[in-house]
């Protein structure tokens, strides 16, 4: 088991350092003047070359590139252009705010999406299965700006229930204070994430109950409650814990449509508004953070994978 997860965490290492290299090459592949287009159309050659001198944009890329990676292992994502602000003081004060809301709607998906998957696979081809299906496809093939304003639409003009906007409080304790707000946004992301679960859950459970193991526990007379708690459930929550860890990085980028849908303003926002701006830095930030999360939640599959299954940690 140790060796297994050393492996793991020095390749999660090298994915990291790969993705530095390849946002930070794509960011100076970006056509055009940096320094014009932050400072204006009608910056003189003088303003140009102090702006380029003040944040080391006239060295080569590859010094530029070990400057921002000494950098980072310092925890330094750089200095906002527009906001003059570090990148990561605005993370660190944005994120808990998308932790709240993608992180709710996250567990929120996850506890209704496993009882109806393995009901799904219990029932099959039952009308349960096929009303519980039909709705997964349609949620899943909803893009999640145009449900959001499906929600909006319906609930906010319509029926005058729900706040169209989201809170826009600066911290958790504003942003609670107007919890209305968040129901409209997190119900978005809930029903995405859902008709996602769900079929995997399904899916899954269809395989397990057709092993040999689960006969087994029937022929020895265990109750049909005990054989899907103790056998079914822990077993088909495997590509469960795949798709929790894979979206961990969702709790920055999935609220990113969802935010500006809503006007939350939370990292995605931020992201949104950098993209708007040519702000680069907090672009690059955001993006090598993301690229962390996603290593970090892959990393945390393979763990959860060698719980579950114990024959991982051997492979």
């Amino acid at each position: 088991m140790t060796g297994y997860l050393i492996r793991r965490v020095l390749q999660a290492i090298v994915v990291v350092i790969g993705v530095t290299i390849i946002a930070f090459i794509l960011q100076h592949a970006i056509p055009g003047s940096l320094a014009r287009s932050i400072i204006g159309p009608r910056a003189t050659q003088v303003e140009i070359d102090a702006f380029n001198r003040q944040y080391g944009l006239d060295h080569p890329v590859y010094v530029q590139y070990l400057y921002f990676f000494w950098q980072l292992l310092h925890g330094n994502l750089g200095e906002s252009y527009k906001l003059n602000q570090s990148v990561d003081s605005i993370i660190i004060h944005e994120i808990p705010k998308d932790l709240l809301l993608v992180g709710t709607s996250l567990v929120l998906s996850v506890l209704i999406a496993v009882p109806i998957g393995i009901a799904q696979a219990v029932k099959r081809n039952k009308p349960v299965d096929h009303v519980a299906t039909g709705t997964s496809f349609f949620l899943y093939s909803m893009p999640s700006f145009w449900l959001g304003i499906i929600l909006i639409d319906f609930f906010a003009i319509t029926l005058h229930v729900l706040p169209p906007e989201a809170p826009q409080g600066a911290t958790i304790t504003q942003v609670l204070a107007d919890w209305q707000g968040l129901i409209l946004p997190i119900a978005t992301l809930t029903l995405v994430n859902f008709a996602l679960f769900s079929r995997y859950m399904r899916s899954s459970a269809i395989e397990t109950l057709a092993q040999d193991y689960i006969r087994t526990a029937r022929a020895k007379g265990l109750s049909e409650r005990a054989v899907r708690a103790r056998h079914l459930l822990r077993n088909s929550l495997i590509s469960i814990a795949t798709l929790v860890g894979l979206s961990l990085p969702a709790i920055i980028t999935a609220g990113l449509v969802t935010e500006a849908v809503f006007n939350f303003p939370a990292t995605g926002y931020q992201f949104f508004l950098a993209a708007q701006n040519n702000d680069y830095p907090i672009e690059l930030g955001i993006t090598v953070l993301v690229g962390v999360a996603t290593v970090v939640g892959n990393l945390l599959a393979d763990i959860a994978y060698a719980v579950l299954d114990p024959r991982v940690r051997y492979n």
